[in-house]
């Protein structure tokens, strides 16, 4: 391989796993965090333990089985059962497009926070954003370049407020093994992990792969490692928003509900940590409008033959819908925990879908996908259907 291919395969491996992670600290992410770490204090940190250990193996197993495959998410599906690559197709596009229209209104509270903009306004303008990336026809480095500053100013930002708010580090160690009242987290597991990782998430960083042209068993080595690092700078944002967080509710302070994690940068580092916030869920919003958008159309555009012709139009009409849905939204904080609680309902069933398929040569030739992770897979879709079900009856008390 030439140095300059090289360093292009190494720019969308970079950019693939900058795509998922930027779409895994979305506002969604943010916003629920900050509520749960004001309702379960320290015990939280339980659930984003839980939370990365489940990553880690979702992301994983369908990164592997996607890459060597060289199919989307969908066209593996048609294969394990004719029309469910339409069902798998429909669910993500449907969750995605919930959750973009929060991602919309979450950039929409960033400007709000750093300006002042009435958040309808804000919406629109993030929605001309994403737009605009979308329009040039070079959009797929624009994408890999655009997550990857915004993600790296995420993390900065945060880390600044997590020294800042001065969490007590010692007992969130203690608690995210040995957690008070266990069983009250299944929601708040259930939820993070599907705003984490569900729907369209998952399948961010592969798709990006396999429309750059990095797929098969030989670059399995390349797609692990975007993988990891995906899931590694997923992580640190996790871990450090959520002692930027519990530095501020374990000193007794109540958030405002409207936009929880604003005011506990408020309270945690004054006027430059609410503004600070401002940028980070800003950045978070529009990072996530593209990975949502993008993703959701990349599950229909091999089913439809004019989806596929018109792939930047498509796209961009998913972002123009979700802005206009967005400003007859009055709670985005409220429709941000409802999108991530239905996109973990989708996980069970994507990631059954990957699993089946790893043991199909038809699919995977003769690479051997390791039986631990499927194990571990076959584990993660039981309890994530389990607790899935289990969570829809708490999705009302959001409302």
């Amino acid at each position: 391989m030439n140095t300059d291919l090289k360093k292009q395969n190494a720019t969308v491996l970079l950019g693939a796993a900058f795509i998922m992670a930027t779409s895994a600290i979305g506002p969604g992410f943010l916003t629920q965090s900050a509520r749960f770490t004001e309702d379960y204090g320290a015990s939280f940190a339980f659930v984003i333990l839980v939370s990365i250990l489940l990553n880690l193996v979702v992301q994983v197993n369908i990164w592997r089985i996607i890459g060597v495959s060289g199919l989307r998410g969908q066209d593996i599906a048609n294969k394990i059962l004719p029309g469910l690559g339409y069902f798998v197709a429909a669910l993500v596009a449907l969750g995605g497009l919930a959750f973009n229209i929060g991602n919309i209104g979450g950039a929409a509270l960033g400007l709000n926070v750093l300006t002042g903009l009435d958040v309808k306004f804000g919406g629109l303008i993030a929605g001309i954003a994403g737009i605009l990336i979308f329009i040039n026809k070079d959009a797929g480095p624009i994408i890999d370049r655009f997550t990857k500053i915004l993600g790296g100013l995420m993390i900065a930002l945060v880390a600044y407020v997590a020294f800042t708010s001065g969490p007590p580090v010692g007992e969130a160690l203690v608690r995210s093994v040995a957690p008070e009242n266990p069983s009250m987290l299944v929601f708040p597991i259930i939820t993070l992990l599907g705003g984490t990782v569900g729907g369209y998430i998952t399948f961010a960083g592969a798709h990006r792969l396999i429309d750059a042209g990095i797929s098969g068993e030989e670059n399995l080595g390349q797609i692990t490692r975007s993988a990891m690092m995906g899931i590694g700078v997923a992580s640190v944002m996790r871990v450090l928003f959520f002692l930027a967080i519990l530095g501020v509710v374990v000193k007794g302070l109540t958030l405002d509900p409207s936009n929880p994690a604003a005011s506990a940068f408020l309270h945690g580092a004054g006027t430059v940590g609410y503004k600070f916030f401002g940028v980070v869920l800003c950045a978070a919003g529009l990072t996530s409008v593209i990975g949502a958008a993008y993703t959701s159309v990349s599950f229909l555009k091999t089913l439809n033959s004019t989806i596929a012709k018109y792939e930047k139009w498509v796209i961009i009409g998913f972002i123009v819908f979700s802005t206009f849905v967005m400003s007859f939204v009055g709670s985005p904080a409220k429709l941000l925990v409802l999108a991530g609680s239905l996109n973990g309902l989708i996980l069970p069933v994507t990631l059954g879908t990957m699993l089946l398929a790893s043991r199909r040569k038809d699919i995977i030739g003769d690479y051997h996908h390791p039986t631990w992770l499927i194990g571990l897979g076959i584990v993660t879709v039981f309890l994530t259907a389990y607790t899935g079900v289990m969570s829809l009856q708490n999705i009302a008390k959001l409302f």
